[in-house]
């Protein structure tokens, strides 16, 4: 099996000079690839003055996260991918632990490593800490992860497990099960879609896994800030896609209309904490949202058709109970 580590670039060319020489140190034996999303920037430049052995393939202008990614894995032959974000410093071994995973459990689809704080390296980092679960009502969090609440790391979630999904930040496909499930989704642009692929690919009967025995340290932000409107409006119209297109339960209706209350309430807190930008962000998620519907429906409908098997999601219950109204703000607990 032949690894290909394939990072998306765009106009990052101060990320590549700050993070790739750990990427080219401790992945010595596998292909490293560049997906450029028509960076205007001195990236390709840059790369072919420094790193002439690593391969840009060039995207015509910024097709986001998903299209990005959809349309370079499509050049690439290697057996398994690692999509690595461009802000992520990695260590020793830390791709080949992953892929010696794959190669003893035929069944692994997906898998990522744990992924902590470049900035504080005993904290694990908001984009999947160490593995990702979905409550019944389809909210994210991790192990070590909960809502914007991050833990230290002491080893407590060393061991490897199952989980609903890994972290597009450094995820491991293989280029089958990429394939089988159709990739990304490109409406979504960023945000969500990779827990929207592992979605379809537990569907699909994968096992997705996080290897924490494999680690890398995460900046953060590094094309889209947490302050930014935009993530907050793909964030809240992404997740509602993806339950409408993944959820299986007859009362999906149901956890829509929850999660859009929910929404609101949401918005308000923006609005009274003078974040009025983000409370017309997640007006808009649902205007955007409204607009997608039909085709969704038809998407699941599909879907269904195929005689893919369901796999409900592994989480508690309701995350948004177990922490704002219990307290409980740690993945033990």
């Amino acid at each position: 099996m032949k690894l290909a580590i394939v990072i998306l670039n765009w106009n990052g060319e101060d990320l590549l000079k700050q993070f790739l020489p750990s990427v080219v140190e401790h992945s010595v034996g596998h292909k490293i690839y560049i997906a450029d999303n028509g960076s205007t920037d001195q990236s390709e430049r840059w790369l072919a003055a420094n790193y002439p052995q690593i391969t840009v393939i060039q995207n015509n202008n910024n097709l986001g996260y998903a299209g990005g990614y959809n349309a370079a894995l499509s050049h690439i032959p290697e057996d398994l991918f690692c999509l690595l974000n461009s802000d992520v410093e990695v260590s020793a071994g830390w791709c080949d632990i992953i892929l010696n995973e794959f190669k003893n459990d035929k069944n692994l689809g997906a898998a990522q490593p744990k992924i902590l704080d470049y900035s504080n390296k005993d904290k694990f980092e908001y984009a999947g800490a160490c593995g990702g679960f979905l409550d019944q009502l389809g909210y994210p969090y991790c192990r070590g992860r909960i809502f914007s609440d991050l833990e230290m790391d002491h080893g407590q979630y060393d061991d490897p497990i199952v989980i609903d999904w890994a972290s597009g930040a450094a995820l491991f496909i293989t280029k089958k099960a990429f394939e089988e499930s159709n990739g990304f989704d490109q409406h979504y642009f960023a945000h969500q879609e990779e827990i929207d692929l592992c979605w379809r690919l537990r569907r699909l009967d994968y096992t997705i896994k996080v290897i924490p025995a494999s680690q890398v340290y995460h900046l953060g932000g590094g094309t889209l800030n947490s302050l930014s409107p935009r993530k907050t409006f793909l964030n809240f119209r992404n997740s509602l896609l993806t339950i409408v297109k993944n959820d299986e339960r007859s009362n999906f209706w149901f956890i829509i209309i929850v999660r859009m209350i929910l929404d609101g309430v949401a918005a308000l807190q923006f609005l009274f904490t003078l974040k009025i930008k983000h409370s017309v962000a997640v007006l808009k998620a649902h205007m955007s949202f409204y607009k997608l519907l039909s085709s969704y429906l038809q998407e699941r409908k599909e879907l269904r058709s195929t005689g893919h098997l369901s796999r409900r999601n592994n989480g508690v219950t309701s995350i948004v109970l177990k922490y704002y109204l219990l307290g409980q703000r740690n993945f033990t607990k």
